[in-house]
C-alpha cells in the first residue's frame, strides 16, 4: 500500500522546519505552532479533540492548543512527524491512517504553503490525487450540506460526482479543476483553490458564501 498520508505528513514537517513556529497559516488566527499543536492533540488526546465537535468543550481545546504550541519547536514538529500513537487505529493500521489522514495532511500542508506571500501549486502523483478524490467523494455530502445550490464536482481526469441537489429557486454550480484544488475548495479554502466555477452568477456567489466544513 502506498502511504500517501505518511508521505504528506513528512513533507508537512519539512515545511514546518523551513518556515518556523510563527509563520502564517490559512487557519487564521493560528500560526504554524498552533497548527502543529492541533495535529498532535487531534491524534493523541481524543478527550480534548472532542472540542472540535462539541462547542461546550471548545475553550478547553483552545487552551490545550495554546499550551502545546508553546512547546520547543523542534520537539513539537517531531511529535507531528512521529504520527498517531500505536494505541490508536491510525497508529496500528496503515489503512486506517490513510483513511483518516490522507486528506488531513494535504489540506494542512497547503494551509501553510499557500499562506505564504508567494506559492505555486504542487503537481501530485496520479495516485495521490486519486486518493484525495476518493476521500473527497466520501465526505462531499457532509461538506456541502449547507449549500442552497446544487453542486457537481469534476476532478480533471478522475471523474465527476453530483453531491447536492439544488434547493427551490436555485441552480447548480459545477466545481471543476485538478482533484487537489477541488478538495481545497471543498474544505473551505475557496480563495486559494484553483478551480473553475460554472453556473449562474447568483448561484456561484451563493456557493462562495457557503460555510463548507465537516463540523
Amino acid at each position: 500500500m502506498t502511504r500517501f498520508a505518511r508521505a504528506e505528513r513528512l513533507a508537512l514537517c519539512d515545511t514546518f522546519e523551513d518556515v518556523g513556529p510563527d509563520a502564517p497559516t490559512l487557519c487564521h488566527p493560528w500560526r504554524t505552532a498552533q497548527l502543529a499543536a492541533h495535529l498532535v492533540i487531534r491524534e493523541s488526546r481524543p478527550d480534548l479533540a472532542l472540542g472540535m465537535l462539541v462547542p461546550a468543550l471548545a475553550d478547553r481545546l483552545d487552551e490545550a492548543i495554546q499550551e502545546r504550541a508553546g512547546q520547543e519547536w523542534a520537539s513539537l514538529v517531531d511529535d507531528v512527524r512521529q504520527g498517531p500513537p500505536l494505541w490508536t487505529p491510525a497508529g496500528l493500521l496503515a489503512a486506517a491512517d490513510e483513511a483518516m489522514n490522507t486528506m488531513e495532511m494535504f489540506i494542512h500542508h497547503e494551509d501553510v504553503r499557500r499562506a505564504a506571500a508567494e506559492w505555486e501549486p504542487r503537481e501530485l502523483a496520479t495516485g495521490h490525487a486519486g486518493a484525495l478524490w476518493s476521500a473527497l467523494r466520501r465526505s462531499a455530502g457532509l461538506l456541502y450540506r449547507r449549500a442552497d445550490v446544487g453542486v457537481v464536482l469534476v476532478a480533471d481526469g478522475l471523474g465527476r460526482a453530483k453531491v447536492r441537489e439544488p434547493g427551490e429557486g436555485h441552480g447548480t454550480v459545477i466545481v471543476r479543476g485538478p482533484a487537489p484544488e477541488v478538495a481545497l475548495f471543498s474544505f473551505g479554502r475557496k480563495d486559494v483553490a484553483l478551480v473553475d466555477l460554472k453556473g449562474a452568477d447568483r448561484d456561484v456567489a451563493a456557493l462562495r458564501r457557503t460555510d463548507l466544513s465537516i463540523p
